[in-house]
């Protein structure tokens, strides 16, 4: 896979994820099952924190390579209140 292709794995590991959190919340799955369903969540989450690691690092990258324009915002900008007209 091209390091410049966005993928979807990040959002349907995080959704597989979400989902096995969902199962184990509910109580329902045998001790074993819920074992399996804990050793497959941790694999998830690592996988999904390498994924933004790995993100991070090349925003990082292109930021200081000035690939980026200066995007930065006045932070006046973000923080003031909407005018009440």
């Amino acid at each position: 896979m091209s390091e410049n292709t966005p993928t979807p794995e990040f959002e349907s590991t995080l959704a597989e994820l979400e989902a096995l959190v969902q199962r184990l919340e509910r109580g329902d799955l045998s001790l074993d099952e819920s074992l399996k369903a804990y050793e497959r969540a941790v694999a998830l989450s690592r996988a999904c924190q390498q994924s933004l690691q790995a993100s991070e690092l090349r925003v990082k990258k292109l930021t200081q390579d000035g690939v980026l324009e200066d995007l930065e915002t006045d932070e006046d900008d973000l923080t003031e209140e909407p005018d009440d007209e």
